[in-house]
């Protein structure tokens, strides 16, 4: 099994469009048992990733509480060197 942060990427190269929510849904059954798996954890994941030039904000709506729901999305490039350095 891939460390959290490797699925967190290699989640956007098979992919669109996801917030923390869609990237925390699918990967629930395999890593919903680690310390980590929180949202605040993926979040942090979702950011550092962004500000290492590997995916990019698109878009951000507010959810019924209110609460802002950014979406981040990989370009073919950014895909393409994720796909490089993390096997499937």
């Amino acid at each position: 099994m891939k460390p959290l942060n490797y699925a967190i990427l290699k989640h956007f190269t098979k992919h669109g469009k996801s917030s923390v929510h869609e990237v925390m849904e699918v990967l629930k059954e395999d890593y919903e048992n680690f310390k980590s798996f929180n949202k605040s954890a993926v979040i942090n994941a979702l950011m550092t990733a962004e500000a290492n030039g590997l995916i990019a904000e698109i878009d951000a709506n507010l959810d019924e509480n209110g609460e802002v729901i950014i979406y981040y999305e990989a370009s073919e490039e950014s895909k393409n060197i994720i796909n490089t350095f993390i096997e499937d």
